[in-house]
């Protein structure tokens, strides 16, 4: 299977070298590990910490409610349309300099954000931000696939998972710190000196590894005709929840992000040196890792979105202890990322992404049946099996779309693997988001009426349904009787739990299906073919 993305001449030439693993410096796998996870470590903190600082972003900049939402949704569009051809990019070009290049970048406008006097700037930066983060993700795998040997690749993986579980963790605690004790461009300039050490840590250790057999040109129209598709795709994932599913618009961006996408594969057919070769698909474990990713995104980033909500607002912590009491699951993936490394060293990576998947449906399930009376010893328990669950996930399916690449296309499976959790992420907060939205407006008014509350109608009706959303309990008019005040609040987080419970037995459901569908995944086979060291 996946021998068959490996051309005849490449099954004809000499093994590569083995990477090096003492003597010197330069290349050392395990300090080349070390300099790619400083520089994703600053992605990963950036994906949470910024969720913190927006409403104070907002405050402070006057910003629109529509305006702050694309200081996130920016982002997350210019990483997702980037990523596949940033893997091209240092499949073409060496993945240390892209790695270099996406680490200063990166810190950059980082600082350029940070020093944005308007919301509009800091819009603008953060889209910047988010190419130059696309740059540094495939690029740290690209330098992981050619540093380490095939049977010690899961064991790096897991560990540079585990980097991104503690960096994801750290954010709403470290963002809660900054943004209460200093100021909200604190967040972004703390950036500056990670991406400079990653500069520094770069030159100095890494090598750079390609492929002889690199391709030497780009394919330009495979390149507009992808991003076109996954931009379409994602801003109309992005604008569903706003529009509505069945509003013309919406239907327009995804019904053209479809045509898009097949023309996209047709052309990749035809051209001489193709983005994603189609070749790279014969190999079912490969394909079955993207798929396993995106479902595994859209039921974890789905799901979990709605936590930091149902702490904050139904049992009224502060950011800051949300994310405390979000460390049993962030834990649970730092310390689970390398130990599922060496258990897929040993067993091969179906067994521990199918158990996973497994234990994930079943935190899932668990999670659904909280309620606004829950303790913190139930949602650890849960938590502590999402993260258990998770990590070998996320490092076999990478292991599994990475390691059944040949190294000449290791920037684009890295480019893959990352779009795959950006897309399942996007498209899983905006469906469970969608269904959670639908079950909390059915439930509003019957737990209203329940609580002996008067009815409310028209824009009041409709600006109680969205509070009620995100768990967000109307301010009472004043001299409003505590007694009334309580039933409004019990009424609205009640109705939100309702519509979570929901999203987490969905996303339980989609769960079971990639752990089935981890029964296609086997171990990296593929021959890495001829290797320059530079």
């Amino acid at each position: 299977m996946s021998q068959s993305v490996a051309k005849n001449s490449r099954a004809e030439a000499p093994p590569p070298p083995n990477p090096p693993t003492g003597g010197g410096l330069k290349g050392h796998p395990w300090l080349t590990l070390l300099t790619v996870a400083v520089g994703v470590m600053m992605v990963a903190l950036d994906g949470t910490i910024v969720a913190i600082a927006n409403p104070v972003i907002q405050e402070k900049l006057k910003a629109a409610p529509s305006d702050i939402q694309w200081v996130t949704s920016g982002y997350l569009l210019a990483l997702a349309v980037f990523l596949i051809t940033a893997g091209k990019i240092g499949d073409r070009f060496g993945h240390k300099t892209t790695f270099l290049v996406g680490a200063v970048g990166f810190a950059a406008t980082s600082a350029a954000i940070g020093f944005a006097g308007n919301i509009q700037t800091v819009i603008a930066f953060r889209v910047l931000q988010g190419l130059f983060g696309a740059l540094l993700q495939p690029a740290a795998l690209g330098l992981l696939r050619g540093a380490f040997p095939a049977e010690k690749l899961n064991m790096a993986i897991g560990i540079w998972g585990g980097v991104i579980g503690a960096s994801t963790a750290a954010g709403p605690i470290v963002g809660g710190l900054l943004v209460e004790h200093v100021n909200w461009e604190s967040v972004f300039f703390i950036n500056v000196p990670v991406g400079l050490i990653a500069l520094v840590l770069g030159l100095w250790i890494l090598r750079d590894v390609r492929a002889e057999n690199a391709v030497r040109s780009f394919d330009v129209p495979g390149i507009a005709l992808l991003s076109a598709g996954m931009f379409a795709l994602v801003f109309g994932i992005i604008k569903a929840p706003a529009w509505g599913w069945g509003d013309a618009r919406t239907l327009l961006f995804l019904g053209g992000a479809a045509l898009l996408m097949v023309l996209f594969a047709l052309w990749q057919g035809r051209a001489k040196e193709p983005l994603i070769p189609l070749s790279l698909f014969r190999s079912v474990p490969l394909s079955a890792g993207v798929l396993l990713m995106v479902l595994m995104a859209f039921a974890f980033f789905g799901a979990i979105f709605f936590v930091t909500f149902y702490l904050q607002n139904v049992h009224g912590m502060k950011p800051v202890e949300a994310g405390v009491h979000l460390l049993p699951m962030t834990g649970m993936m730092i310390v689970g990322s390398p130990l599922a490394g060496l258990a897929i060293g040993k067993l091969g990576p179906r067994i521990p992404i199918t158990a996973g998947m497994l234990i994930t449906t079943a935190a899932m399930f668990g999670m659904s049946t909280l309620d606004t009376g829950s303790g913190t010893g139930a949602m650890s328990l849960w938590f502590v099996l999402m993260g258990l669950g998770i990590s070998p996930v996320i490092v076999g399916a990478t292991e599994v779309i990475v390691g059944n690449a040949p190294l000449e296309l290791s920037g684009v499976a890295g480019g893959l693997q990352q779009a795959a959790m950006q897309v399942g992420g996007s498209l899983g907060t905006a469906v469970l988001g969608a269904l959670m939205a639908a079950k909390v407006g059915d439930v509003l008014p019957g737990k209203w009426a329940a609580a002996g509350l008067p009815p409310v109608e028209g824009a009041q009706a409709e600006g109680l349904e969205q509070a009620a959303q995100l768990g967000i309990a109307p301010p009472a008019p004043p001299g409003t009787p505590q007694q009334a005040v309580d039933a409004m609040a019990g009424a609205v987080h009640q109705s939100f739990v309702s519509g979570m419970s929901l999203a987490f037995a969905v996303a339980a459901v989609v769960a079971f299906a990639a752990a089935v569908l981890g029964l296609l995944t086997r171990r990296g086979s593929t021959d890495a073919g001829p290797a320059v060291h530079i």
